[in-house]
């Protein structure tokens, strides 16, 4: 099955605690401190890697986690990094935050790899809080905690030609005659579910050449897997309209597949065709080709009549094909990471509010990030947190609302009392 939608989970290695630990050396009575800093978690990277033509690999592998950095040590010894993962995906793979539904990256170029889920830091050891007036201290952090969130991914193939056509027109035939792909075929509409892909060789030149599978009318709307097939169409630089040199009204299957074209992106009306007349093999399409080349020429359209089935006028369709390549504007490379224009966070923004078994609810990036890092073990690293509250002025909102001694505050995942002298306490 062609899987070119996914869903998927990400989530940054969290950062190592630090530790307290002293220097113990036989003739060195006041050693000082000792604990080393934890190691950074490893990130998530999500990397094109060439060989890859769906997402079907990541049906099996939804959960992609980095490892977490290892704990400092004792004699100021840092812990090791997490291990990084790379999570391979094929060119054209659009990004998106499955949350909020933003664009956040465009993946197009062989190799290109992008930190979608940083690792959270180590925390410091009890040596990063020596200062003159304590010399000795008992305070560490524990690491940060790594970033996560789900992503939706979506392929769009990369190809610089797309053949497109009403259902059973000779696509996959002309795919096979053209190239060295061997798509399922037969004569029954629908044969083909899936998007294909083949390289053209013409003289020393090549190209890629997508087989989009048969539209309806409707397809606009997700008619006959309309959506699924359209955005594929997105990506091609020119466009081969096949038509059935058979069909009641080839002059009509025309119009009707450019104006899905048109209905679903306007800029796919823009795009540079090719019309060409299949079957001339049949004696009754070689026969209508004269009146189809007249209409065809009154509207400044390229054409070719050509039989996908015999290779007839083939090659020459090609050649043709890679002329009005050549024509066209390089393609504008992708961006990496699109702009998001929005107003900066306010790290050390917060809010106080009261859920309705009235307990405190203190949100906010550096305060949450705060929390989770102290080490709730040390007095010390609570007189530290106390502190942070005062100087973010967390605590004169809490007292300004209203707060009790008593009352339960929670910050991120941590909960804990208002005590006495607007200290918490256990």
């Amino acid at each position: 099955m062609f899987y070119d939608r996914v869903k998927i989970y990400v989530k940054g290695g969290d950062g190592g605690n630090g530790v307290v630990a002293f220097r113990r050396e036989k003739f060195v009575p006041r050693g000082g401190p000792a604990g080393g800093r934890g190691g950074k978690g490893g990130d998530v990277y999500l990397v094109v890697n060439p060989m890859l033509n769906t997402l079907y690999h990541l049906k099996f592998k939804v959960h992609n986690k980095a490892g977490r950095g290892q704990h400092g040590g004792g004699s100021n010894k840092t812990g090791a990094r997490g291990e990084d993962v790379l999570v391979p995906v094929p060119p054209g793979t659009l990004v998106y935050d499955a949350e909020t539904g933003d664009l956040l990256a465009d993946l197009t170029r062989p190799g290109q790899k992008m930190l979608i889920a940083p690792g959270g830091r180590g925390g410091r050891g009890n040596v990063a809080f020596r200062t003159a007036t304590n010399q000795a201290p008992h305070i560490a952090e524990k690491g940060e905690v790594g970033e996560e969130r789900w992503l939706r991914l979506e392929l769009k193939l990369i190809a610089d030609a797309g053949i497109v056509g009403i259902p059973n027109a000779g696509k996959s035939t002309l795919l096979t005659a053209a190239s060295a792909a061997r798509p399922k075929i037969a004569a029954y509409p629908f044969t083909t579910l899936v998007p294909m892909l083949g390289v053209v060789v013409v003289g020393h030149r090549d190209f890629v050449l997508a087989d989009i599978p048969g539209l309806v009318e409707g397809a606009h709307d997700g008619t006959g897997l309309g959506h699924e097939f359209l955005r594929h169409v997105e990506r091609c630089r020119v466009l081969i309209h096949l038509l059935n040199g058979l069909s009641p009204d080839p002059w009509g299957d025309l119009e009707a597949i450019n104006q899905e074209l048109a209905l679903f992106n306007p800029a796919l009306a823009e795009k540079p065709q090719i019309v060409v007349f299949n079957k001339i093999d049949m004696a009754e399409a070689r026969q209508r080709w004269p009146e189809i080349r007249v209409q065809l020429e009154r509207q400044n359209m390229p054409n070719i009549a050509i039989s996908a089935l015999t290779r007839e006028n083939v090659p020459e369709l090609m050649g043709k094909v890679l002329q009005l390549l050549d024509e066209q504007p390089a393609p504008t490379p992708a961006l990496e990471q699109p702009e998001i224009i929005r107003p900066a966070l306010d790290k050390k923004a917060f809010t106080v509010a009261r859920d309705g078994d009235g307990v405190w609810i203190v949100s906010g990036r550096e305060i949450e990030r705060a929390a989770a890092m102290t080490n709730w073990q040390y007095y010390e690293a609570a007189m530290r947190f106390q502190r942070i509250l005062e100087a973010l002025g967390i605590s004169q909102a809490l007292e300004k609302a209203g707060i009790a001694e008593g009352d339960s505050v929670r910050i991120g995942a941590t909960e804990l009392i208002w005590g006495m002298e607007n200290a918490f306490g256990d």
